[in-house]
């Protein structure tokens, strides 16, 4: 007589509103979102951002989960064919509805059509980038920082610094005045300082898509301090009568951690809490 498979508990939430938000999940998959940053997340952190690449059983956790739940959505900061590309998410059985929100939702890239929409770039963003090198250079700020072309923003990364830190936070007020006279916002993050058209977030996105799909529960998951606006429309969204649950991978950005209904040590536990709701759903 043969066994059942042994599935594995789901670690609870440490809050009220996110045992709720897992509940509703769980008694409503087929309404809900599951929506995930991609860098630290999904991928680890690499001292090279071109060299990242989404956990090895991301995909297949993904695949497992995504016909069982209404809708999978990777929001990210990177360019959609980019992230595409590194999580090597086009073409997998399981994900033929994946949708990646790009440049944090201005750009979307839809499985079911293999195709990415994009806007024109804003004027801004090649300005300033044109302006970056002398800039840095005028400022001292050359050694070590270097600067990640991105298509609808720029960034300047400082994690090769001798002190990143210390780097990061010297640029972070001549970067926000450089933006401004562009046009553009800064976008702080992990070692990283980006410089984007104003407009759009990651919540913003996230609660157009939530919209969209008239989804009964959402799940977030993020890092990172762009992954703060998503955070909030969730709460928004709470406020609202659609529950939520706010996965926080790492402990890195304390801002983040702290607001989160389940703290995951990084994304190779993300990934294992993924393959978990799909045994379970």
């Amino acid at each position: 007589m043969g066994s059942s498979p042994y599935v594995h508990p789901l670690p609870s939430p440490s809050t009220p509103a996110g045992r709720e938000g897992l509940a509703a999940l769980l008694a409503r998959p087929g309404k809900a979102v599951v929506a995930l940053d991609f860098d630290g997340t999904l991928a680890e952190i690499v001292p090279d951002p071109e060299q990242a690449r989404a956990h090895p059983e991301a995909v297949p956790a993904l695949a497992q989960l995504a016909p069982r739940v209404g809708s999978v959505a990777v929001v990210t900061g990177r360019p959609a064919g980019v992230a595409v590309r590194y999580g090597g998410f086009a073409g997998v059985p399981g994900l033929d509805h994946l949708v990646v929100l790009g440049h944090y939702g201005a750009e979307r890239w839809d499985a079911v059509t293999g195709t990415v929409h994009t806007p024109a770039p804003h004027p801004g963003v090649a300005a300033a980038r044109a302006e970056l090198p002398g800039f840095l250079d005028e400022i001292g700020a050359w050694q070590g920082t270097w600067i990640e072309e991105k298509g609808q923003a720029v960034a300047v990364h400082t994690r090769r610094a001798s002190d990143p830190q210390a780097a990061f936070e010297a640029l972070r007020d001549p970067l926000a005045g450089l933006a401004a006279r562009h046009g553009l916002i800064l976008e702080p993050g992990r070692m990283v300082l980006e410089l984007r058209p104003p407009g759009m977030d990651k919540g913003v996105a996230l609660a157009e898509y939530v919209r969209e799909v008239d989804a009964e529960a959402v799940l977030y998951a993020g890092d990172d301090l762009g992954d703060l606006p998503a955070y909030a429309a969730v709460d928004k969204l709470r406020s609202d009568g659609v529950p939520g649950l706010l996965v926080c991978s790492g402990t890195a950005v304390p801002e983040l951690a702290e607001r989160a209904d389940l703290l995951l040590p990084g994304p190779s536990a993300v990934v294992a809490f993924l393959a978990m709701l799909a045994q379970r759903l």
